[in-house]
């Protein structure tokens, strides 16, 4: 019974210690582009680890139990019934529960990091719109940067079947692509002209839905130079998979370059 007992808590062991290690060696992630992304990545981890975990786990179990248990010859019964067992439904009900609640509140608190229990502190004007008393819906915020070049870049975004816009109020022109510069905190609000859509940048680790009649504002903080897609992640109409624009991450001289050029000129 001993032996038998250092060998369940041996594979126990090896199962664990096998799964933090792919866990923490294998990256299924695309690249981390934004100050949010290394945030997002450690509670991608940690659940990627616990999956890891229940399904070789499952796995051994089912493997064990189609020889253990398999029918013997001559068998022409289903075997002895087998009784409830208190013990052991205490524990994979406890067991999970513990498990859900601690992954709970870490997600809250990688939320919390992320900026998404912070006031927006928005500076946007309305998308054509003069009701100041217009309802900003929650999105993701973060704290300023105190040493940023160019203090909070405001862009606004109108997302429509199938198209993604971005408008630059201080150079009052309009983009297909989203230029920003890197290492400097956007800030971006967003508007829908028909039915719900999403703005999702897998490489930056952030998703908002953008929704009829309810602004929504997501502030990120850009730090890899590249090129990104831009996804709407809403099923929003026949052509939802072809719903893509472009954010293009530039030096701050290369986008002032850019915006400088597009921007439209003073008379």
């Amino acid at each position: 019974m001993l032996n038998k007992n250092y060998s369940l808590i041996l594979l126990i062991s090896t199962i664990i210690g096998i799964s933090f290690w792919i866990g923490f060696n294998v990256n299924l992630l695309p690249a981390e582009a934004s100050i949010n992304a290394p945030i997002y990545d450690e509670l991608f981890k940690i659940l990627f680890i616990i999956g890891l975990i229940l399904f070789i786990g499952m796995s051994v179990i089912v493997i064990y139990s189609l020889f253990k248990f398999r029918k013997i010859n001559g068998q022409n019964g289903d075997g002895i019934a087998l009784e409830g067992n208190l013990k052991l439904e205490i524990i994979w009900t406890v067991i999970p529960s513990i498990i859900v609640l601690i992954v709970g509140l870490y997600s809250y608190n990688i939320y919390d990091r992320m900026g998404g229990m912070r006031e927006l502190n928005h500076n946007h004007g309305m998308i054509n719109s003069d009701n100041n008393s217009e309802k900003i819906w929650a999105g993701i915020s973060q704290n300023s940067n105190e040493n940023s070049g160019i203090q909070n870049l405001d862009i606004e975004v109108s997302a429509m079947q199938f198209a993604f816009l971005f408008n630059y109020p201080k150079g009052e022109f309009i983009s297909g692509e989203l230029h920003v510069p890197v290492n400097e905190k956007i800030s971006i609000k967003m508007e829908s002209k028909d039915v719900i859509h999403a703005f999702w940048v897998p490489e930056f680790r952030i998703k908002q839905d953008i929704i009829p009649g309810q602004p929504t504002i997501l502030n990120f903080t850009p730090t890899k130079v590249g090129k990104y897609p831009i996804i709407c992640a809403e099923l929003c109409g026949p052509y939802h998979g072809g719903m893509r624009a472009s954010i293009i991450v530039e030096e701050l001289s290369d986008y002032e370059n850019w915006f400088n050029q597009n921007k439209k000129t003073k008379v």
